[in-house]
């Protein structure tokens, strides 16, 4: 034992599923910067060895299999620095999902996750089998213990156990997907912890997109009182170093400014962008096109898209119809000219006209109503669908969870997309987004975000002639979709008792169009898919 400083390393990297090579190497890069920066030990996110979540990869024996190899080639090249690493660990009972101590070439302890979350997004008692011993271990004369993510949010769980074995300072683990209130949880959470057990703890998670989720890094350290001492960038793959002096037999922090945690709209668009890039790059698509209509929606989808993946990477297709307004298409061609954007202009009229004279014969009329409206819908679908395959771009869907909770949305039509960017955002959201975009220069056209919302599938269509003002409807949505709250919480916060249950109600007559819906960015607490599982065929009504 020396006098000098510990220095523990949080790995904030993003793996990617399935990639155990490519994912040795990012740990080995990330050994590399920590010899460099003369640190004694790194630690990983969760899991760090697959990516998380595998799912169901952890079903197939080869895949647990290949595993174990590459943790063995990643074992034999770990000289020099300590290194804890997560991944699934097979034993003669089952899996576990585990972090491994490995010093000089050879594993030195092992660890168990204790906790494991069956809730939201996920599902590790499928998979895993639970731990129940804690583990700790000295490094340069001190005892650090370990334990994985859901481990660190109990009172008088495996973190007091780790303290009780001896730990002077706790690393945790992570893969804790973004929402918009996470952040403020983890570093309160934590800090309970520290206070509990009267031990620093540095809590590393993991960054970057797969598939719904996001992973925000955002990794931390806590003092023994429980304050936040050093923060790690959100959405960014970066090495945090955090350094340790020591005082008998506490550790204490060496006094360095902590970087200031984001805004929530900034949080919120940062998830979009890192979604989006990390689907459109992991996937191997070149780059993605966009329907622009000249609505908000559109809009920010088209910026979150040209920061995700730059401007050359993104193409714009504006399909008028003949109910499209003048305005729409300025508006549309200054945004793509604002981002250097390409943008096509293929009008639709001359195809909706022949799905009215193809159909004429078997209706006896034209169609109209929802069903004319929709022709236009499809039309542009299927024109974006053939621009993807001629080009082998990704379409990026457009809508937002405002307009999918109520089913306001076309089946082929404009929900067509391998992905989309604004799937678990409200519309009141989309507005605020879209100020943030234009907080420092005008990118988005003013237009866009002050003219009332339109589909324009009709004459003078308006957003408001089918569903209540967006304020309204989103509060309602808020309530049911990520509080649960019954029909009559919901009035007594000031809304109508009619109106509630008809959104409600809405909500569930369309779960069967969400369930076809293309995947996307999950930022609150309770998105649409794994998270709410609902039957669609389901007699019950509110």
């Amino acid at each position: 034992m020396t006098d000098r400083p510990l220095r523990i390393a949080l790995a904030q990297i993003d793996p990617v599923v399935g990639d155990l090579e490519g994912n040795v190497n990012r740990i080995l890069g990330a050994l590399e910067g920590a010899r460099e920066a003369g640190v004694d030990l790194v630690v990983t996110p969760e899991l760090a060895l697959t990516g998380y979540p595998p799912q169901d990869l952890l079903l197939h024996r080869q895949f647990v299999e290949d595993c174990e190899s590459a943790m063995g080639r990643l074992v034999q090249q770990v000289q020099d620095v300590d290194l804890v690493v997560g991944h699934p660990e097979v034993a003669a009972e089952g899996l576990y999902n585990a972090a491994s101590w490995v010093r000089a070439g050879a594993v030195r302890a092992r660890y168990r996750k204790q906790r494991l979350p069956n809730y939201g997004v996920f599902d590790e008692k499928r998979y895993f089998l639970t731990g129940s011993e804690p583990c700790v271990v000295e490094l340069d004369g001190v005892p650090v213990g370990v334990t994985i993510c859901e481990d660190a949010w109990e009172t008088d769980g495996p973190m007091t156990r780790a303290v009780s074995a001896g730990a002077r300072i706790l690393v945790n683990l992570n893969a804790s997907p973004y929402d918009y209130t996470k952040l403020h949880k983890r570093e309160q959470e934590i800090g309970h912890r520290a206070r509990e057990t009267g031990v620093p703890v540095a809590y590393v998670n993991m960054v970057g997109g797969q598939d719904e989720l996001v992973f925000d890094g955002a990794s931390f350290a806590v003092d023994a009182g429980g304050y936040v001492v050093d923060r790690a960038p959100a959405f960014e793959t970066v090495l945090q170093v955090t350094e340790w002096e020591r005082a008998g037999d506490a550790l204490l922090t060496a006094g360095r400014e902590v970087l200031a945690s984001e805004s929530q709209e900034e949080g919120i668009y940062g998830a979009l962008t890192t979604g989006i890039r990390d689907y459109v790059e992991k996937n191997g698509f070149p780059g993605v096109v966009v329907g622009l209509s000249g609505g908000i929606d559109s809009a920010l989808t088209l910026c979150l898209a040209v920061d995700a993946l730059g401007p050359d990477r993104v193409e714009a297709v504006f399909m008028p119809s003949r109910y499209t307004s003048d305005m729409s298409g300025e508006d549309s061609r200054d945004l793509a000219a604002n981002l250097g954007v390409a943008l096509h202009e293929l009008s639709i009229d001359h195809i909706h006209q022949a799905f009215l004279d193809g159909l004429r014969g078997e209706l006896g009329s034209d169609p109209h109503g929802v069903a004319a409206e929709n022709i236009q819908a499809r039309a542009r679908g299927i024109l974006l669908m053939a621009i993807s395959n001629e080009r082998n771009l990704m379409v990026l869907a457009t809508g937002n969870k405002s307009e999918m909770s109520m089913g306001y949305a076309t089946l082929y039509g404009d929900m067509v997309g391998g992905f989309s960017a604004l799937k678990d955002v409200p519309k009141t959201v989309v507005y605020r987004l879209a100020e943030l975009v234009n907080r420092d220069v005008e990118i988005l056209p003013r237009r866009i975000i002050d003219r009332p919302p339109s589909a324009e599938l009709a004459p003078d269509q308006k957003d408001s002639d089918t569903l209540p003002p967006y304020e309204v409807l989103d509060a309602i949505l808020f309530a049911y979709v990520e509080e649960d709250l019954a029909p009559e919480t919901i009035a007594a916060r000031g809304h109508d008792p009619a109106l509630v249950r008809q959104v409600l109600n809405r909500v569930e007559n369309n779960e069967y169009k969400r369930r076809q819906a293309p995947p996307g960015v999950r930022i609150s607490p309770r998105g649409f898919g794994t998270d709410r599982r609902y039957p669609i065929t389901n007699k019950y009504r509110f």
